[in-house]
Order: structure tokens, then C-alpha cells, then sequence
């Protein structure tokens, strides 16, 4: 197991993008594992393999940061305050107690204490998120700009969060707020050209990673991509799947590529 003290992971790349995987951590806190119930036990809210998913950002010279640490002890992707991110839709809290599914975390606690929550957020979520802030404010200070693309997945079939099964791709910019709309445009049609189906700023529209670092007026440019895992990984077993993952990775290159692309453009526009 991971020691206490590896919050993320981190690999600094050569270009304006940064890629933000909050949700594929799996190392819990020794207190909470014997007050778990069995269905909490397996974490299945992880965003299974995005990191294994993403591998190939390094190779795209992108950096790239990635909690350790599982969403059960703390959402790195909601506010320190707790915030609803989804006035009308269910949503988990910073520091969660139920499961998607609507089942409990925990066999006997219906809220985490407030001085807990105070501490995870000191122990936790700051230093990933002062690790974002300070590198965007890196990337900025090198290109004038910087990118950032957060990285979910979920399954595809969650009916205590959507009715049906979600669409493969899901774009979210806030609604366009957190990205220019010509360049949320030209990602969105690559998606929607690769085969998969896709839906922009519908439910997912971008957590709090998203909104709170996607600021176009100051060239920082945010987008969160949830991908349904049955794109890429067989979902009763949790098994990465090779070919449907090589499938999926060429199109995200290509969205990525467009993202770096469009972004360059509008910069050299404004000097």
C-alpha cells in the first residue's frame, strides 16, 4: 500500500496541458476501513483506471497530477465548504457517507464530524489543489496560458444519478464559462465525429476542479471530460480492457490535440 505521506502523483511535463485525475485513488484511512460496510469496502465510486487510461498524456509532453487517496476520505473535485455542485441532481459530499447507488459508506455514522472534515481538508484536498494552482500559475508564466483537462469516469449505468445509460463522452465547460465556446465547439465535434456518443454541458457540466480554474479571462482554460467505463474497461468485473482503451485513447489524443491547438490560436490572436 501506498505510504500516507504520497497525497498525488505527480509527472511535470513540456507543454500549456495539465491533466487532473482526482477520482482513481484507492488508499483509504486506517480508521475507516472496520466501520465500512461491505458494498463501501470495494470503492465503487472510483473512476477506475483513468490514471492507466491517461498514461498516454506523458507522451504528449502534458503534466500530469493524480490523487492517491480515494474519494471516500475526501472529493477533491468539490469546494472545502461543501457546496452543492447540482442544485437539481443528487450529488455525494466532500466527505461522503453515501454511495452512488444510495447505500451507505459507513455501517453506523451518518455524517463525518466537522472537525474531521477540517483536518482531511488540510491533510488532503489543499495540497492537491495548491499543486494545481501553483501548476497552472507555472504553466502561465511559460506560454502565456495554460490548459487544464480533468479526467473522470463513471459507470454507465447509475440510476440513483441519471435515468438510462450515459452518453460515452461528456463534455463539461460550466456551461461555457471555464472554456471559450470556439474551442469547446471543436472539441465537442471530434467527439461527436469518433463513433461515440457524446453529450456537452448536460449532466456533467464540470465539478468544482472545472469551475474554480477555468478562468478565460485570465487564459486559463478548464475542461472536464466523464467517460462511461464501459468505453474502455468491462464493468461487472473491473477489468481493463486493452483494445477498447487503444480504441478510446486515439480519440482523446486527437481531442486533446484540438484543445492545445485552439487555445494556441486564440493566444496568438490576443498579442
Amino acid at each position: 500500500m501506498m505510504q500516507s505521506t504520497e497525497i498525488y502523483g505527480f509527472h511535470k511535463g513540456q507543454s500549456p496541458l495539465l491533466v487532473s485525475i482526482p477520482h482513481d485513488g484507492r488508499v483509504i484511512l486506517e480508521n475507516m476501513s472496520p466501520v465500512m460496510t461491505p458494498e463501501a469496502q470495494s470503492l465503487p465510486d472510483t473512476d477506475w483506471h483513468t490514471t492507466k487510461l491517461y498514461e498516454f498524456c506523458k507522451k504528449i509532453r502534458a503534466s500530469v497530477i493524480n490523487a492517491n487517496y480515494s474519494r471516500f476520505v475526501i472529493d477533491l473535485n468539490r469546494s472545502q465548504e461543501g457546496d452543492s455542485l447540482y442544485q437539481d441532481h443528487h450529488a455525494t459530499d466532500l466527505c461522503p457517507v453515501s454511495l452512488f447507488s444510495g447505500g451507505k459508506i459507513y455501517n453506523d455514522i451518518d455524517e463525518i464530524e466537522e472537525s474531521e472534515v477540517k483536518r482531511r481538508v488540510q491533510s488532503y484536498w489543499l495540497p492537491y489543489h495548491e499543486k494545481i494552482r501553483a501548476s497552472l500559475d507555472a504553466i502561465k508564466s511559460d506560454y502565456g496560458y495554460a490548459l487544464l483537462w480533468d479526467a473522470h469516469s463513471i459507470q454507465s449505468r447509475v440510476p440513483n444519478l441519471f435515468e438510462g445509460k450515459l452518453p460515452d463522452l461528456n463534455i463539461g465547460t460550466n456551461s461555457g464559462k471555464s472554456c471559450p465556446s470556439i474551442i469547446e465547439r471543436s472539441i465537442y465535434e471530434i467527439a461527436r465525429e469518433s463513433g461515440y456518443s457524446v453529450a456537452l454541458n448536460e449532466r456533467f457540466k464540470g465539478g468544482y476542479i472545472t469551475r474554480q480554474y477555468g478562468k478565460p479571462n485570465d487564459s486559463i482554460y478548464a475542461i472536464q471530460l466523464e467517460i462511461a467505463q464501459s468505453c474502455y474497461m468491462d464493468e461487472s468485473s473491473l477489468v481493463y480492457d486493452n483494445i477498447l482503451a487503444e480504441k478510446l485513447t486515439k480519440v482523446l489524443k486527437i481531442m486533446m490535440d484540438t484543445f492545445m491547438i485552439g487555445a494556441k490560436e486564440l493566444q496568438n490572436l490576443s498579442v
